[in-house]
């Protein structure tokens, strides 16, 4: 560990001089009057009377200097069978233009774009756009309700929305004007006027009068019509973008994201974290609409001078559980990022690893994987069966980047599965107990990070500082709560366990959700799983289990019960109380993968369920709702 060591040291004894060294690998119209100003509030800020750009970053000055002709996207829809490609010259014309059209109907500094899209070139030409003339961008996943697509339209307020007239998932479309007119009949503010690319498959009617008062425009005529801009630089602090995640209270989350500290962060981390240096293709399997596509398929590896891999369909069914392999192969992807919920899919799938069998990996160098915890036995037959360093890493939307991973650009550390690897250079993570005191290594505690956080950590939440305040900085002086339980080993390696209410209290034993998951993962029939805290009268809570079994699975429910319960008790022992396995077809989850474990516990427990607006299917949990209902 010597060279990470080393480039730890230096994050922590001089953090100025350390980011200043990153910060320098960008363009910058006016160099920073400070670096770190800790002044700020609630949140230190970074490089700051610093003047950039964020798209003159990540395409401009590629271009000036003579990479026009690389290729910067390629998008692969299974969903529509396209395939398109897009250099890097290509993408500044078209990115300078729909800039132009915006600047052309005022839109100008500071003002809010709604960005409502599926997985797309254009998506990511929106946001670029945006960040040319230093509007900030709040993309909102396509496919969201109209009811809270208008919550996020009241609370960000947009001038304009950039959406696409159809989403298509699969087999089915799904039209997204009728969704833009009733979430606008449904939000209290209007924008000036909505902005239309029309997709072949089902276009909008662009010629109707709509139900609100926000000219309808479309896309093509407006780039058209309009001449290109060149990029405007904002101060380093300027908002980039807003993303909204979801909320305990049900009002969702502004994550602000600045300019300068952002971009220093992704541009280190291409070639520190993820081993991609220019030319290369990197590709993060995510959605434009969270974090992983702002960061990994939009910013960071167009920052690096990549080609970043835009991908519209499924890990399996789209058409098999073989397209991840085949797409990785045809455009000799280095660096793979996904959710561990998408490598669960293809092992239940195709436990046998049938498809990888006729293609050429070569040029795979490593894989990440983020989004959920992934427990050893996947994150081993993954390495096992593709023959690659799989890396399970942690980071959150508020973090903007990963807080803990095995930094295979600096060196590549021992892989022990289960663990999220150390904490990176400038986070600082402790592992603490209810009174905010370091816990012991080894022992269980809540995750937080010592202040300052790094560059590119949100700084706040949009027009909501004190909300800021108390979700992040108020349980412990000194420190951003990450809402994440585990623990730190001996070696100094974090172990992401799950959320702190994921933590199941019987009879006083507190017991991680995510250590009985990693039992029940490694019988051989299990595909997926979950465990949840149960209500229980005696002994307060007792943990349920829900399998997924892989497909073609021949044994006998019972029988598998029987051995997942006696597996359990072995290796935890009775006090798990561990006797209530249900074998399901689904686990509800969200459309980024995470398992909706809140929502099962209020079926369970009959409390009024809260279903969030990323839930990837809501008729999974009818089956949860009759399950439940039999039992009591």
């Amino acid at each position: 560990m010597k060279d990470f060591e080393y480039f730890t040291n230096m994050a922590s004894e001089d953090p100025e001089g350390f980011w200043a060294t990153r910060a320098e690998a960008l363009d910058w119209f006016r160099k920073w009057d400070r670096i770190l100003d800790e002044t700020s509030t609630p949140i230190p800020t970074w490089f700051e009377g610093g003047r950039i750009n964020a798209t003159w970053n990540c395409v401009d000055r590629h271009v000036a200097s003579g990479h026009g002709e690389q290729t910067a996207i390629r998008f692969e829809s299974p969903f529509t069978n396209c395939s398109r490609t897009l250099t890097y010259a290509e993408l500044l014309d078209r990115v300078s233009k729909l800039a132009g059209a915006l600047s052309k109907r005022g839109i100008t500094v500071g003002d809010r774009v709604l960005i409502y899209m599926p997985n797309s070139p254009e998506a990511i030409i929106a946001m670029l756009a945006c960040a040319r003339i230093g509007a900030i961008h709040s993309v909102v996943f396509g496919g969201f309700a109209a009811a809270e697509l208008a919550v996020r339209i009241d609370d960000c307020e947009p001038n304009a929305i950039l959406t696409a007239s159809c989403g298509i998932e699969g087999k089915k479309i799904l039209p997204y004007q009728p969704i833009i007119e009733d979430a606008l009949n449904l939000a209290r503010y209007t924008p000036n006027f909505v902005v239309f690319w029309q997709r072949e498959e089902q276009p909008a009617n662009l010629s109707g009068q709509p139900k609100h008062n926000a000219a309808v425009i479309d896309w093509n005529a407006a780039i058209e019509d309009a001449d290109p801009v060149d990029c405007v630089p904002v101060d380093s602090t300027h908002p980039l973008y807003i993303l909204y995640t979801s909320g305990t209270t049900g009002q969702p989350k502004g994550v602000v994201r600045d300019t300068g500290g952002y971009l220093t962060a992704l541009a280190w981390t291409m070639n520190a974290v993820y081993d991609c240096p220019s030319e290369a293709t990197f590709w993060a399997a995510s959605d434009v609409g969270w974090v992983v596509g702002h960061s990994y398929m939009g910013y960071g590896p167009l920052l690096a001078r990549c080609t970043t891999i835009i991908f519209e369909g499924k890990p399996v069914g789209t058409p098999d559980a073989g397209i991840f392999w085949r797409t990785i192969a045809q455009h000799k992807v280095r660096t793979f990022f996904t959710a561990p919920t998408a490598i669960r899919a293809i092992r239940q799938a195709d436990p046998e690893a049938s498809f990888l069998k006729d293609v050429d990996l070569s040029h795979l160098k490593i894989i990440f994987l983020a989004g959920e915890r992934t427990d050893p036995d996947t994150l081993e037959w993954l390495a096992e069966k593709v023959g690659v360093p799989v890396i399970d890493h942690w980071w959150q939307t508020e973090t903007g980047w990963p807080i803990c991973a095995n930094p295979s650009g600096i060196e590549l550390l021992p892989v022990k599965a289960g663990s999220t690897g150390p904490a990176l250079p400038g986070w600082h993570v402790c592992c603490l107990d209810d009174r905010g005191e370091e816990v012991a290594r080894e022992d269980t505690g809540a995750l937080a990070i010592r202040l300052p956080l790094p560059p590119g950590a949100a700084p706040t939440l949009w027009n909501a500082a004190d909300r800021y305040h108390q979700a992040y900085l108020s349980r412990f002086e000194g420190y951003y709560q990450s809402g994440d339980a585990g623990f730190i080993d001996e070696g100094g390696y974090v172990h992401v366990m799950g959320r702190t209410d994921d933590v199941i209290n019987v009879a006083g034993h507190r017991l991680s959700s995510s250590a009985i998951e990693e039992i029940l993962a490694k019988h051989d029939a299990v595909a997926d799983c979950a465990v949840i805290g149960v209500a229980d009268q005696l002994k307060g809570e007792l943990p349920h289990g829900f399998v997924v079994l892989k497909a073609g699975e021949p044994r006998e429910a019972a029988v598998l019960k029987s051995e997942l319960v006696a597996a359990v008790r072995k290796q935890i022992g009775p006090v798990a109380s561990f006797k209530t396995v249900h074998i399901v077809q689904r686990l509800p989850k969200t459309r980024s993968g995470k398992i909706l474990r809140r929502t099962m516990r209020q079926i369970a427990d009959g409390q009024p369920v809260s279903i969030p607006a990323t839930i990837e299917d809501p008729r999974v949990l009818d089956d949860y709702y009759q399950l439940y209902a039999a039992v009591c």
